[in-house]
């Protein structure tokens, strides 16, 4: 309690907190940290916890990552605010498996308060959605149109995907990385190669960074694209959907012609790259020209006051309710915290250029809006650094981590930062992975912008985090 009073009164933060069980029973808890100002990660080990405390006290957002933790593992976190299930129904107990004796239950769910005024509505929404959208649940609370309380339940499909590492050849652990979220697939297969290697000591070769910084940004763009058009779409400015997507779209035609896949996959590896890229000039004129079309897109949406109206002062999240709950990416940046993995703590080819880290005060769904549309930006201009810079040379060398260590790899996803802690058995296959991924975090700050709002404005509040299910479910 002490340690992490202390970081948060130095300016440092906490990233997340996972339970590891290198001897079946024998449970370890892991905290990892940021100090303030330096580039290394802090890690703490709690060995053999029975009852240790809750810290989300003290840094809120380690309310998931804690009962996460105590679902999969016999650990409950003394002085918990939410003690109850996050990912299972049902949570394991000292005792067994099972609903822990003393879990709070309103209105017959575990997660929902009690609420007993009679003007009071309770709209249960999902799992089960319109559309195509993912699997969730979302209580509101609501007086004619005034929502007083939203809850999310989340994980109807969770896959179990940290599971599903286990026992993999350490190269096959890339495929299954890529598919915990596609529209993610270079942020977590990069976080997870990157520990991999970290694991292992090995020097991936400068051109192989090099390029693995060229998919990133890809990925930020048609990302982006994608995001502007959906916003549009909540918004009912059915003209900039289509343009969005329509760009979104020309983005990720180059992306096939570069790599074979839209979504930059079967690229990455522990070491380097799977293979050499060619962009031979037609990239960077590609860029271009997309660019130039973005321009004038982003003009016409500024100009669209419709547009803007549904955005300006909807989903209000203020800066120490993001660094409470652990936003992360645009959404932080939105409101005013000035972090970015790429600067900060930079991986891959990232030292060696200067990335520009937009911020806003506002913290509202246009400031996040505007975030994406500097990053489209920033991301053009990155691609043509690359572009101009990269030399010839080798894309690959031998990254064989030993038995039974352990590496952390990240990356700053077009969402935010992506951590995976992995852990390699004496087999030397994996033991263990842990993912931190961004639309976890932003689920967790997520609710307290819908709070004390208007029903029509949600479906405009939620596109507006860029928030995904399979990200967060995993």
């Amino acid at each position: 309690m002490q340690e992490a009073q202390e970081l948060r009164d130095t300016g440092g933060r906490i990233q997340f907190v996972y339970g590891w069980a290198p001897h079946s029973d024998d449970v370890e808890l892991r905290y990892l940290s940021a100090l303030s100002g330096e580039q290394d990660f802090g890690l703490w080990i709690l060995k053999s916890p029975k009852n240790p405390p809750s810290l989300a006290s003290i840094w809120p957002l380690l309310g998931w990552h804690e009962r996460e933790t105590m679902d999969f593992y016999p650990v409950r976190f003394k002085s918990h605010p939410e003690p109850y299930p996050l990912v299972l129904r049902k949570r394991h107990s000292a005792h067994g498996n099972g609903v822990t004796p003393g879990d709070a239950v309103s209105n017959g769910m575990a997660h929902l308060p009690r609420i007993e005024a009679t003007d009071v509505q309770q709209l249960p929404f999902g799992p089960i959605r319109a559309d195509v959208v993912e699997s969730a649940e979302f209580t509101f609370f609501y007086v004619g149109e005034h929502i007083i309380h939203y809850q999310p339940r989340l994980f109807f499909k969770h896959r179990g995907m940290e599971t599903r590492f286990e026992g993999c050849e350490l190269e096959a652990g890339v495929t299954v990385a890529e598919r915990v979220s596609a529209v993610g697939t270079v942020a977590h297969a990069l976080a997870y190669c990157e520990a991999v290697e970290r694991a292992a000591s090995c020097d991936v070769p400068l051109r192989a960074r090099s390029l693995r910084v060229l998919l990133a940004e890809l990925e930020r763009i048609y990302n982006h694209l994608h995001y502007l058009g959906h916003l549009c779409h909540t918004t009912t400015l059915k003209v900039g959907e289509a343009q969005g997507k329509l760009l979104e779209e020309k983005a990720k035609q180059s992306n096939a012609r570069l790599t074979g896949s839209r979504f930059l996959r079967s690229l990455l590896i522990p070491g380097g790259l799977r293979r050499d890229l060619e962009p031979n000039g037609w990239l960077g004129e590609a860029l271009d020209a997309l660019r130039i079309e973005f321009v004038e897109y982003v003009e016409r949406l500024e100009a669209s006051e419709s547009h803007l109206d549904r955005l300006i002062t909807t989903g209000l999240l203020p800066q120490r309710v993001a660094f409470d709950q652990g936003a992360t990416g645009p959404i932080e940046r939105a409101s005013g915290l000035d972090r970015d993995l790429r600067r900060d703590h930079p991986y891959a080819h990232y030292g060696q250029l200067q990335v520009s880290v937009p911020t806003l005060k506002d913290g509202d769904a246009y400031a996040r809006e505007r975030i994406r549309m500097t990053e489209v930006e920033i991301s053009f201009a990155l691609c043509q650094r690359v572009l101009l810079l990269l030399d010839a040379g080798p894309v690959r060398t031998t990254c064989e981590p030993p038995a039974l260590s352990e590496g952390l790899g990240w990356a700053e996803g077009p969402r935010g930062s992506v951590f995976y802690a992995i852990h390699v058995g004496d087999n030397g296959r994996l033991a263990r992975v842990k993912i931190k991924s961004p639309s976890f975090s932003n689920w967790r700050a997520f609710p307290f912008t819908v709070n004390d709002t208007n029903m029509m404005d949600y479906a405009i509040n939620e596109a507006s985090f860029g928030l995904t299910m399979a990200g967060c479910d995993r």
